[in-house]
């Protein structure tokens, strides 16, 4: 895979953290995973597909990238290499349908979200986690002047429009309305609509002490008024009627 295609469609999850296993219980708290018929919609390397089979057998992933897919492979039920556009399963097939951090670098957005209910059990759930544009930093990087810069970029999604996807036009970010919009006209009703502050597990792998202070901190936010609009990420949960 070029860098340029890695800059425009991520890096999967090559570690599975105290972050990850945070927001999995997440998705357990307002989905029932036991036995459950679930869709990992762009599952990378399957590292959430192998925890979803912790409670079920029936887990299958869907993965852009054929290097990917076929690594995840031994994490899932079955992958198959498509885009979240165009999900090759049949209508109302699955219990929960899933999606990490995958929203933002996808071609068509509002046609993802529409397979992902399409493929969704009716009472079955969709569960996302997408970036939210109030968190003050773009994680993506950014282009400046024809390079490509890694790492967290401050206050670029605080930009106009014209302005940050000039810098970062290989990613979307999402309000708390936009992102609700991409489900208008859709058959589903909200179940829960929030923002996540980070864990810090870098941090805390390589600074301890530090790095669980931080984090303490940061989950503390999440239950502020005002800083709970302001975390890393957009989580949410909708059900299909």
């Amino acid at each position: 895979m070029t860098s340029d295609v890695a800059i425009c469609r991520g890096h999967p999850s090559y570690v599975w953290r105290d972050g990850q296993e945070r927001r999995l219980g997440m998705v357990r708290r307002y989905v029932a995973l036991e036995g459950a018929r679930i869709l990992d919609v762009g599952c990378g390397l399957g590292m959430y597909t192998e925890a979803f089979r912790r409670y079920s057998p029936y887990v299958y992933g869907i993965e852009v990238e054929l290097e990917r897919a076929a690594a995840a492979i031994p994490r899932t039920a079955g992958v198959a290499q498509a885009a979240g556009e165009a999900i090759p399963f049949a209508d109302h097939t699955f219990d929960l349908v899933f999606s990490h951090e995958v929203l933002e670098h996808v071609d068509d957005d509002r046609r993802m979200v529409q397979e992902m209910v399409r493929v969704a059990r009716r009472g079955g759930r969709i569960a996302i986690f997408c970036p939210n544009r109030l968190w003050p930093f773009e994680t993506h990087g950014i282009h400046w002047r024809g390079q490509y810069y890694f790492g967290n970029a401050p206050l670029v999604n605080y930009l106009p429009d014209r302005w940050r996807n000039r810098l970062a036009w290989h990613v979307r970010v999402y309000t708390r309305s936009g992102l609700w919009a991409l489900f208008r006209h859709l058959p589903v009703r909200v179940v829960i609509q929030r923002t996540v502050y980070p864990g810090f597990d870098n941090i805390v792998a390589r600074r301890p002490a530090v790095g669980r202070l931080a984090r303490a901190l940061s989950y503390q936010f999440e239950k502020w008024p005002l800083c709970d609009r302001f975390g890393l990420s957009h989580f949410l949960v909708v059900e299909k009627r």
